[in-house]
């Protein structure tokens, strides 16, 4: 079976040029808003040599028009080819981990290191892990207190807190 066809017995899945075609396109954003910045701070030559966005500038050029090649190439591609970037089941493994990292992150903005990595190893070990929620909370506990000892007592290397930065009640 020839992965680059369409085949009505091949897997299901998000198809390759359109892989390709949104990163070019996420891509092309990106170099726009470097140019248009660049633009803004003086892309020009000076009396003293280049402004403060002439080199930046070229460099956001340079992606934009990598990435409407790259586009371009996906577009031209996308007819003939039915190849598969990714499987739904693998998106699914792939997704399985990038929501509850997202969620980590958004989690040690709101509520600091501590309490963030707490949720983040408990939750994971629970819901990937199928651990009991027990075990997972000791451990957690345990992973995170050490890391407290470590870096605010011993190291006296304050780390983010978050939203819980008023509880300085224990003296760190």
């Amino acid at each position: 079976m020839n992965s680059d066809t369409a085949d009505p017995g091949s897997p299901a899945g998000i198809k390759t040029w359109v892989v390709e075609l949104t990163v070019a396109l996420g891509l092309f954003v990106l170099g726009a808003v470097v140019g248009y910045n660049s633009w803004l701070l003086g892309a020009g030559w000076r009396d003293d040599g280049p402004g403060a966005g002439y080199f930046p500038f070229y460099i956001g050029l340079l992606i934009c028009i990598s990435s409407a090649v790259v586009g371009y190439g996906a577009i031209k591609h996308a007819k003939g080819s039915g190849k598969v970037f990714v499987t739904y089941p693998q998106l699914r493994l792939v997704m399985t981990v990038l929501l509850p990292s997202l969620a980590f992150v958004i989690g040690v903005q709101l509520l600091g290191i501590y309490v963030g990595s707490f949720l983040f190893i408990a939750g994971f070990m629970i819901w990937v892990g199928k651990y009991h929620w027990a075990k997972s909370g000791t451990i957690a506990f345990a992973v995170m207190a050490v890391a407290f000892l470590m870096f605010e007592v011993w190291f006296k290397v304050p780390l983010f807190k978050g939203a819980l930065a008023p509880l300085r009640f224990l003296g760190y």
